[in-house]
């Protein structure tokens, strides 16, 4: 008799392409999998995929039983989520965050998540955007916190919040009650997120000029990095506003006036459109309803530890 494991089963190496993948995704080894794949067709009477060396594929009788597949896990997470006692869903949601959303308000998410699902576990990864939209497609994690919304077919988003982006300097440098030029910054360093994301690149444009000297940028991996070599009057810091309000009210930072237009960073709540994402899309609305509702208190790791692994957060 066909039962729901291996129909389930069935759908996610279809829609992975692979029995590894299957197997990530439901914790289990790929040996299984291809026993779960070989009882479901035993049990049809019929070849469901396609297997070659580099991925699966369905046969026509796959696709017709995807479509089915894709009814009945759906039907199922429906039903869960109009029945079920929210608080009793069980389970591991892999989240994967931006170095912002982790000094901002993603402690008290996982408290509200803790709270509202207490048998719902989180493993948090942080990484940069690039990184975490790779990730989220090879189901390598749930649901992903990153700048966006992304512009996939296959991918749902939410928005979460906007982070406005300022100049920042310490006092030492002396540039307060001043409009600042490309040319007045470009004297000093400037300080910004790593390489190889979209807030890198829009600060090396601004001074990829051809009227304006090579500019001395420095980009971190770690924003409490960037945060203390601003303090430490190394350069000129771009950086998002919120992670910085301690320092901007403690005087350690000045806030500069310039000339200069850096747009505000957008995050968004972004996973993989599926019939089973029930657990990713609740953990997506509590964070929509405290990125929007609260605005949001910096906070994050502190300066002196920039150079331990675990501090090592980006954007």
């Amino acid at each position: 008799m066909v039962d729901f494991k291996s129909i389930e089963t069935f759908l996610w190496v279809v829609t992975l392409g692979s029995f590894g993948g299957a197997a990530r995704k439901l914790n289990t080894t790929q040996p299984a999998i291809s026993q779960r794949i070989a009882q479901l067709e035993s049990e049809l009477g019929v070849k469901l995929l396609q297997r070659d060396s580099r991925n699966v594929t369905p046969t026509p009788s796959g696709r017709q039983m995807m479509q089915y597949a894709e009814k009945l896990i759906g039907l199922r997470s429906e039903m869960l989520a109009a029945v079920m006692d929210r608080s009793a869903m069980r389970g591991v949601l892999r989240l994967g965050v931006s170095e912002t959303i982790v000094h901002t308000w993603l402690p008290q998410l996982i408290e509200q998540v803790a709270n509202a699902h207490p048998n719902l576990s989180l493993e948090v990864e942080v990484d940069i955007t690039p990184n975490l939209r790779a990730r989220l497609l090879s189901q390598e994690i749930d649901l992903a916190f990153c700048l966006g919304p992304w512009s996939a077919s296959n991918v749902r988003n939410r928005v979460l919040c906007d982070y406005p982006i300022s100049f920042v300097a310490s006092p030492s440098l002396a540039l307060r009650n001043v409009v600042l030029t490309a040319h007045d910054l470009a004297r000093y360093a400037i300080i910004t997120f790593p390489r190889k994301t979209q807030p890198y690149e829009i600060v090396r444009s601004l001074f990829n000029r051809p009227d304006l000297p090579a500019i001395r940028l420095h980009a971190s991996a770690s924003l409490a990095t960037v945060i203390r070599m601003a303090t430490d009057g190394i350069g000129v810091a771009v950086i998002p506003t919120a992670i910085v309000e301690r320092e901007l009210a403690e005087g350690q930072l000045n806030l500069l006036s310039t000339n200069l237009q850096v747009p505000a960073l957008t995050f968004s709540a972004s996973w993989l459109a599926s019939p089973d994402t029930l657990a990713a899309e609740l953990v997506a609305d509590l964070a929509v309803k405290l990125a929007q509702g609260e605005a949001p208190a910096a906070r994050r790791v502190n300066a002196a530890t920039a150079d331990r692994p675990e501090s090592r957060v980006l954007l």
